[in-house]
């Protein structure tokens, strides 16, 4: 079977599919301009498939490269029969290529080596053979004192250890073996002695069994964490009731009998060995590989979803924005910033305890509002984030005339992104918790534009992210990022560096070029310029242009999608309809008289028309969702003020496998179990939810001392988070309280009504909260 066909028949494609891909991959296309512009030649392929398909084609190549080492080194050894040979060439994963080379692998020197220098490999094939005679018997004719076998009992001890290594390397008994494991092994898992405590967050696995092969992703992390840090020992035994099985499947493999005469207690003898010293060590190794693997994919594919969700939340838009850092002892960080991101102005208030300076800073703020015509105000959502809202709230108290709308908004990464070389580059005069604040006002602008700056990893919406492989969880996350930028697409003249190095066919030095030359010849007038970037080749314009966006420039086309490679075809289209390219541009009236049927060709088939005039009709509309904007509830500020009963609004901060963290604005989030996320059965919580949605949630349970709060999306009053009941309201009092408030009728509120209607869908992928 050829790659292309392998791969086609995994993905469910036809060849021709894969090998134009592949093609188109091998040539320096990238992902998302084969996703975008190339959909006839992959037969509309989309960007999860490819990514998919290229992961394939790197492991397959791999995998033949491997194969012909191997087939060289067992030529070399003399020791390549045919059989063996198609065994190999036929072996589709590298675990079985690796099971087929054991054998004739270099190895140190083993107790069965030392056997056969001895000579007793004869004697292990007689008795193999089931000869009749008793084994002693046998022995005693491979008596060698020069290698230290002075009795028949040294002599089978040798053969049988010829045997067990023998039957440990037959690569179809292991394969056979490992896959019964898999599905029939149990985790076991133990807390240490002398490590149990109350209060760890490993005791549900103090006295755990699981099917291995069932395990979900995030228990098999949690035990993997409690055994790297010592606290848990684990292991993968057979099902009580099946603990023969492994030996069974040894002597029926080899043909051993299950007579009561010495020779064959002795060959029974040598398949229990087998299993216990070799191949039960071997395959629960593999096991908890395999795991391990599984479970880190999985984490792996959750921390990209809500990545992704993220990346493509609602951008409040280019406003004038006021980016408030909270804290206590060190103060409000304010940094006020343009419409495009520039700082403005920057200045401390000390509102909160020790100094209290809280008439001072609300005059202070209410003055930057003022002379800078804010809009927006951004509040990081860390520490003392609840008593800044409460600031910002007395400001509007205080000058009704401002109107803005204030957020709260995850800080995650923006103090890694405030200590970066890169942030040390944008601002090198300005103080590291100032340039947190300017981050933090960023992200509401445009969440895409400025989480691209901070490591991915930084962001936190992974599960388990730091126990996973780091290398493939950079690359996975790294291709959301180039996949989410791609598909919003990206302004030529304001982007920065990290903005552009996402664009397909793009990478840092051609990025730093662009803006290098941006700087020296003012903005870019149209895509065509490009071509006067150093270094930045045809090649690399094919696959950048049409992710870049000009507005107001020569080219009306340069502020859409359509390819530059397009414009013939849009021109022809135009001309249909007796009118110009700019004319045409959003004219529904006129793109509903094109016959598309008319302009498919060989160069511009069915796909590539239907975009192209699906872009005419919304040129450059931005993909993501409406800004939006949520309330919490008052008066619930800490954990401590939290109740059973209490129904809260909350904004969804991670979705996992076994549920969602929810924000409800006591700087701890709370889990919505996932039996507790619907009254209906829910399978994966990311089709119910996903990262920044606006949720109502009622309180069931509060365990302050750790810090843990169940909530529930249930409609029934008394559903339960993790088997829980929820404690009724104590009174109609906590109702009032809790409920939220109607709106008040001065500017800022009636502003705020105006920007959020339908506020469920506000920042569904920014974390974004607003009061």
């Amino acid at each position: 079977m050829t790659l292309a066909s392998q791969i086609a028949k995994e993905l469910n494609v036809r060849p021709q599919q894969v090998e134009a891909t592949i093609a188109l991959l091998d040539e320096g296309s990238t992902v998302p301009f084969i996703a975008r512009y190339r959909k006839e030649v992959t037969g509309a392929l989309d960007d999860s498939q490819l990514r998919l398909l290229a992961q394939r084609v790197e492991y397959l190549r791999d995998l033949q490269s491997r194969k012909q080492t191997i087939l060289q080194s067992i030529q070399e050894q003399g020791k390549l029969t045919p059989q063996l040979k198609a065994d190999i060439e036929s072996a589709d994963t590298k675990v079985r290529l690796e099971d087929l080379y054991l054998p004739f692998k270099q190895k140190r020197r083993t107790k069965a080596q030392i056997a056969r220098e001895a000579g007793l490999a004869p004697l292990a094939t007689r008795l193999l053979q089931q000869s009749g005679e008793a084994p002693l018997t046998l022995a005693k004719a491979y008596i060698n004192p020069d290698h230290a076998i002075s009795h028949p009992q040294d002599a089978l001890d040798g053969a049988q250890q010829i045997l067990i290594e023998q039957f440990a390397e037959e690569a179809n008994l292991i394969e056979t073996l490992r896959q019964w494991f898999w599905q029939n092994g149990q985790l076991h898992a133990s807390v240490m002695r002398g490590k149990a405590s109350d209060d760890s967050k490993f005791r549900d696995y103090y006295d755990h069994t699981e099917a291995v092969s069932r395990m979900p992703s995030h228990r098999a992390l949690a035990v993997f964490r409690g055994h790297k840090g010592s606290e848990l020992k684990i292991s993968i035994l057979p099902p009580e009731q099946e603990q023969s099985t492994p030996v069974e499947t040894i002597k029926r493999f080899f043909s051993l009998p299950n007579g009561h005469s010495a020779q064959d207690q002795w060959l029974a003898s040598t398949a229990e060995l087998t299993w216990s010293q070799k191949l039960h060590k071997q395959l629960e190794t593999d096991a908890l590989r395999r795991l391990r693997e599984t479970a880190e994919a999985e984490a792996i594919r959750v921390f990209g979803l809500n990545l992704k969700d993220l990346l493509l939340a609602a951008p409040a838009g280019q406003k004038i924005t006021l980016g408030l850092d909270p804290g206590l002892r060190t103060g409000v960080k304010a940094t006020v910033v343009d419409q495009t991101g520039k700082l403005l102005a920057y200045t401390t208030v000390f509102a909160h305890a020790p100094r209290n300076q809280w008439d001072e800073s609300i005059h202070s703020l209410a003055t930057l509002i003022k002379q800078h015509a804010v809009d927006l105000i951004s509040i990081g959502n860390g520490t003392a984030s609840r008593e800044t809202e409460q600031l910002v709230k007395a400001i509007n108290k205080h000058y009704p005339e401002l109107t803005f709308t204030s957020v709260v908004v995850s800080e995650a990464g923006a103090s890694v992104y405030s200590a970066s070389e890169l942030a040390a580059k944008e601002f090198p005069e300005l103080d590291v918790t100032y340039r947190g604040a300017v981050s933090i006002a960023r992200r509401l602008q445009d969440p895409l534009a400025e989480l691209v700056k901070i490591d991915p990893k930084a962001i936190g919406v992974g599960q388990y992210q730091h126990d996973v492989d780091q290398k493939a969880l950079a690359g996975a996350l790294d291709s959301i990022v180039e996949d989410c930028v791609n598909h919003v697409g990206v302004d030529l003249n304001t982007a920065s560096c990290e903005l552009l190095v996402q664009v397909a066919g793009l990478n840092r030095t051609t990025a730093q070029n662009i803006i290098d030359y941006r700087d020296a010849n003012g903005a870019f007038s149209d895509r065509k310029k490009l071509l006067k970037v150093p270094r930045l080749g045809a090649k690399a314009f094919e696959q950048c242009a049409g992710f870049l966006r000009i507005r107001n420039g020569k080219q009306a086309l340069d502020n859409s999608a359509v390819h530059p490679e397009a414009y013939d075809l849009v021109d022809q289209m135009a001309h249909s309809v007796n009118t110009t390219s700019d004319q045409l541009i959003g004219n529904t009236a006129l793109l509903s008289q094109i016959d598309r049927q008319r302009f498919i060709s060989a160069q511009f088939g069915e796909y590539t028309v239907r975009d192209v005039l699906s872009e005419l009709e919304k040129p450059g509309r931005d993909p993501r969702p409406e800004f939006k904007t949520a309330t919490f509830a008052d008066g619930v500020e800490k954990i401590a003020d939290l109740e059973p009963g209490m129904q809260l609004e909350g904004v969804v901060t991670n979705v996992t496998n076994f549920g969602a963290f929810v924000d409800i604005g006591v700087h701890q989030d709370g889990l919505v179990h996932i039996s507790a996320l619907s009254d209906q059965f829910v399978k994966d919580p990311h089709t119910l939810v996903k990262t920044g949605d606006i949720v109502s949630v009622r309180v069931i349970d509060v365990d302050e001392a750790r810090k843990r709060i169940a909530l529930s999306m249930k409609s029934n009053a008394d559903s339960t988070s993790h088997n829980r009941k929820a404690a009724p309201k104590t009174s109609t009092q906590s109702e009032r309280t809790y409920k939220k408030a109607p709106a008040s009728k001065n500017a800022t509120q009636q502003r705020s009504q105006h920007l959020g209607t339908g506020l469920a869908d506000s920042l569904k992928a920014a974390g974004f909260k607003i009061k």
